[in-house]
């Protein structure tokens, strides 16, 4: 009996442990989700004064296609998510972000892409076929953005476009996408 008992705990146990364990290589659907709404919440409109300022960006929408149910289109959809969160935080890492935008958002806001990052690094080792091409197109994208910035010297306007266009493109991966991304409980 007392065998049966310990074989019976054992056996609990390590299904509570591998149960418990979060999952791997997972980007999760609320996180990107908060980061959308943080972004939208940190500074409001865009600006009027800012008008003059604002460009036209192609956004590179195939680079998140998801080619039906297969999982390999769920993986390079994923992955063009998880190069996209590591995008953004690059053009965050400067030290020359607006002062008007709200600064606890904001910070909010750039530890949640970090945390993002991290808790999928296996992300970067995900190898499909067409992803080359989906690089290529998020690699034009945002550097047409980066260079928004530097020609305009991180001004404010320029932020403010960058700030549309990142909102845009977490919209549309919530949009288009959310079935790439790990929901603990759907509403």
């Amino acid at each position: 009996m007392a065998i049966q008992t310990i074989t019976w705990m054992s056996a609990f146990l390590c299904l509570a442990q591998v149960f418990s364990m979060p999952m791997p290589c997972q980007l999760q659907g609320q996180l990107v989700r908060t980061t959308h709404n943080l972004l939208r919440d940190m500074g409001g409109h865009f600006p009027l004064e800012c008008l003059q300022e604002n460009v036209f960006m192609a956004f590179p929408a195939t680079s998140f296609a998801t080619s039906g149910n297969t999982l390999h289109g769920h993986f390079g959809a994923a992955k063009a998510i998880y190069e996209t969160l590591k995008n953004i935080d690059t053009l965050f890492g400067t030290d020359e972000l607006p002062t008007m935008w709200d600064q606890q958002k904001l910070e909010y806001f750039q530890n949640i892409i970090y945390r993002q990052i991290e808790e999928s690094e296996c992300m970067s080792s995900v190898d499909t076929s067409d992803y080359p091409i989906r690089a290529e197109g998020l690699k034009t994208y945002f550097g047409n953005i980066a260079a928004v910035l530097k020609e305009k010297n991180f001004s404010y306007c320029a932020w403010e476009v960058v700030r549309k266009e990142l909102l845009y493109t977490l919209e549309f991966i919530l949009k288009h996408t959310s079935d790439s991304l790990l929901w603990s409980n759907r509403t």
